[in-house]
């Protein structure tokens, strides 16, 4: 299982191997899709991300997990065919998140122990395909409203997960291509996409191939916002994925999503993302690629198609892809890449004649959807069905109208009388008030009627109980519960962390609104969770985190 270069591709398609040059005059060898138009023109009629699936299998046909046969057939990708056929495809890596990732980690801890018992070197057990485990699921929300309460949260953390971190420990410093990104760094999804995305790699052999990846998180399509092919799959997939083995995928249908226009002022990459999963749920793209194009997609910036990528399991897509152009380049520059890295990732892209945002004519899609960026409208939806989008100046409205429908139109089946009831509730240091609660009106059915900590979220009885466990007292104090009021108030979602335009939004209507006298209840449970290093920084320097 030791890394290897691959066995060079059968000779029917030799000449496919080419050079290319970067700006500063560097070169470096590619497999060209160019070069394998020649045989087959249709090449340049294809969707971006087949193209870049293509190129996998072309690099790495072999004659045996990959053959020229697969090779043909991808090449001849029709925009309405049949789809009975399954691609081989090779990717360059696969990234893991803590939960999913620890079980892979042990099997290759049981492969490692089984070749020791065999007599044979351990060392030798090693992932073909780099791997990177990011830890960002572990931590649970015991503590708010306070400012020690990340550092009690954090503490909680390592006490309940030490065992896990320590094995996680063990597997970086086991193998040499497998990685760990500790606790506190951020959201597998934002650290993917600001860090551990390189744009291309280099093989050994000096040949260069693009980004692409599996993880095992079905929002690993956020990627897909700077021009990478990836997404979420089970721990069986990924786990072959790090032994070397092809995912295998049937031939996809390729939805163009043209967007035209430009958003209006005060309407946020959220609500654009909710415009498009309605729209995209409509037209029901379960199992198929959607890729964007036009000019409007050429105007947004990284962070907003990395939010709509990020949603692809939402609106039931394999993929929501973004092709590589400028605006691509210039995210590269402001996280960190090398002017060397960032050459070569142009370079290969323009010698594939594959960057740069299509036209609409430019590409045979096998449907086209559109939609103008500037009938996008302020909007909210919940978490689980972001597809029931409502307008905010209709909120009001709607609930009034969802409370009494039936849970089957994803209503909440409460009679209207039941709409304006509320519960008065009294706060204070007396352990019976929670129990004498229900007196002062019956709760609706399915209310929050308690607002006591979660004993059960407690690693031990002990801690459970302990005064720092215990929230600050509140002096006594009467407030309402009714239908329809916030309890909990978080900005912990991967689809809103990765975009500093809304967080800055966020932070700027935080400001506005504690500058207006408007403060937290203290039966609210708050928490932000910045979706890497890079969000706190820019919060604390344009000021904003405090009110946050």
């Amino acid at each position: 299982m030791a890394s290897k270069t691959p066995r060079p591709i059968r000779h029917a398609f030799a000449s496919t191997l080419k050079s290319f040059k970067t700006s500063s005059g560097k070169t470096g060898q590619f497999y060209s899709l160019p070069a394998l138009a020649r045989q087959c023109p249709h090449i340049r009629r294809l969707p971006v991300s087949i193209r870049i699936v293509l190129e996998s299998v072309l690099r790495n046909c072999d004659g045996r997990k990959v053959t020229a046969e697969h090779v043909r057939e991808l090449a001849h990708w029709a925009p309405n065919a049949e789809r009975k056929d399954e691609i081989p495809f090779v990717v360059s890596r696969v990234v893991l998140q803590d939960f999913t990732g620890v079980p892979l980690l042990a099997d290759l801890a049981a492969m490692r122990s089984t070749a020791a018992r065999l007599g044979k070197n351990p060392k030798k057990i090693e992932p073909l395909v780099p791997v990177d485990l990011v830890v960002d699921h572990s931590i649970m929300v015991d503590h708010y409203g306070k400012k020690n309460s990340l550092d009690l949260n954090m503490k909680l953390e390592f006490q309940r997960n030490r065992e896990r971190y320590e094995f996680m420990k063990w597997g970086m410093q086991a193998f040499d291509t497998f990685g760990v990104v500790p606790p506190g760094f951020g959201i597998v999804h934002q650290v993917n996409l600001e860090y551990l995305a390189r744009g291309v790699h280099k093989r050994k052999d000096g040949v260069y191939f693009p980004d692409t990846l599996v993880g095992t998180d079905s929002h690993t399509t956020m990627i897909n916002g700077i021009g990478v092919v990836g997404w979420g799959v089970g721990g069986i997939e990924a786990e072959a994925a790090m032994l070397g083995q092809p995912v295998y995928f049937l031939t996809p249908d390729v939805v163009g999503f043209e967007l035209k226009g430009r958003l209006r002022e005060g309407c946020t990459a959220t609500d654009l993302v909710l415009t498009v999963t309605e729209r995209l749920r409509q037209h029901k793209v379960v199992g198929k690629f959607v890729e964007f194009f036009g000019e409007g997609t050429a105007s947004l910036s990284v962070p907003d198609r990395a939010t709509i990528g990020n949603m692809a399991p939402e609106y039931g897509a394999t993929m929501g892809f973004f092709p590589v152009d400028e605006r691509t380049l210039e995210y590269f520059q402001g996280t960190g890449r090398t002017k060397a890295e960032i050459e070569a990732f142009e370079a290969w892209f323009r010698a594939q004649k594959l960057f740069g945002v299509p036209r609409a004519g430019d590409i045979d899609y096998s449907q086209v959807i559109t939609l103008d960026l500037g009938e996008v409208s302020p909007s909210v939806a919940g978490p689980k069905r972001p597809q029931d989008r409502i307008e905010l100046g209709q909120l009001s409205a709607r609930f009034a109208e969802l409370f009494s429908q039936p849970m089957s139109d994803n209503g909440f089946n409460r009679p209207a009388a039941e709409l304006h009831r509320r519960l008065e509730v009294t706060r204070d240091n007396d352990p019976d008030a929670d129990e004498r609660a229900p007196e002062l009106e019956p709760l609706p059915m399915g209310a929050a009627r308690s607002v006591v900590e979660m004993v059960a979220n407690k690693p031990t009885l002990e801690s459970a109980l302990s005064e720092a466990d215990v929230v600050e007292p509140v002096s006594a104090k009467r407030y309402t519960l009714g239908n329809g009021d916030v309890l909990i108030a978080a900005i912990t979602s991967c689809t809103n962390t990765s975009n500093p335009s809304v967080m800055l939004a966020a932070g700027l209507l935080a400001k506005k609104a504690v500058q207006a006298g408007l403060t937290v209840q203290p039966h609210i449970k708050t928490s932000l969770a910045p979706g890497s290093r890079i969000v706190t920084e820019y919060l604390s320097q344009t000021g904003l985190l405090p009110y946050l």
